[in-house]
């Protein structure tokens, strides 16, 4: 039997694996002088009033013991495992030093170098896959393939959340607000950090310049697109609108951020986000 496990960057709750026959490790959040497993400890709504307390959140990669766990459990089956990407998390080396640890035989570990929808998508690829009666193999290579086409974009908005987290210095958050100007962020194509993409005179000016630059790079509607939030849920409809006006799509995926991500790019960033299909 193919097993597959994963991680809580797919934004998957732990009811939905249940019912995918899946395995979601939680990552990790600290705020406050108290940690949670996300998704199962804490959820968003109580992660956003502890922040507006004027807590300041960090987060990390689950431990090695939750895969050597799963790892014996499932030691008479194929296992997959695809995390989030390598570079902006340790979930991908944790989970190759469980591997090292463990004797089970059949294990592959696959840095799916993106995160969130891109990453929920293909896990939701193999997951059908797996159902349909495909070899082990068969969903690797799939996986490996898909995980080249991914692209992500954020836009965070809350300057003084990421003044305060040390992720933007003093002058670069006052001219943030005071000027009104939209920073966007991108992931790098090896997908390991994150750089600076550009600016926009405002958030819709920013979202353009994201659209028109995917568009540019040969982005299309043979893919699938994604619009993942925190707390910003009218945003994310508009954003998908105008991808849906842009590459004539009928669908795009909209997704709320689960606590490790809005600990990274703050309450109310927005993040759009594509794969092939």
């Amino acid at each position: 039997m193919i097993r597959i496990i994963t991680d809580s960057s797919t934004l998957y709750t732990q009811d939905v694996a249940n019912e995918l026959q899946i395995d979601v490790v939680p990552l990790t959040v600290t705020i406050n002088n108290q940690s949670y497993r996300e998704f199962i400890e804490i959820d968003t709504n109580k992660f956003y009033e502890i922040i507006k307390q004027g807590h300041i959140p960090t987060s990390s990669q689950p431990p090695i013991g939750d895969y050597l766990e799963l790892f014996d459990k499932y030691k008479e089956d194929e296992v997959i495992v695809i995390t989030m990407a390598d570079g902006l998390s340790g979930t991908y080396q944790s989970c190759l030093s469980a591997k090292q640890i463990s004797e089970h035989p059949r294990i592959k570990v696959i840095n799916s170098k993106t995160l969130c929808v891109p990453h929920r998508l293909v896990v939701k690829d193999a997951i059908e896959m797996r159902d349909q009666g495909h070899t082990f193999d068969e969903i690797v290579s799939m996986i490996e393939t898909k995980c080249e086409t991914s692209r992500s974009f954020l836009l965070p908005q809350d300057f003084d959340f990421l003044k305060r987290g040390g992720r933007l210095t003093n002058l670069a958050a006052t001219l943030g607000g005071l000027l009104k100007i939209q920073p966007v962020v991108t992931q790098t194509k090896d997908g390991t950090r994150l750089e600076k993409f550009g600016v926009g005179r405002n958030f819709k000016g920013a979202v353009k310049k994201v659209l028109e630059h995917l568009k540019h790079e040969g982005i299309d509607n043979s893919f699938r697109f994604g619009v993942s939030h925190a707390f910003t849920y009218d945003q994310a409809q508009q954003v998908a609108q105008m991808i849906k006006e842009k590459f004539n799509v009928t669908k795009v995926e909209i997704e709320e951020l689960s606590c490790a991500f809005i600990t990274q790019g703050g309450p109310l960033c927005v993040a759009i986000q594509v794969i092939a299909s």
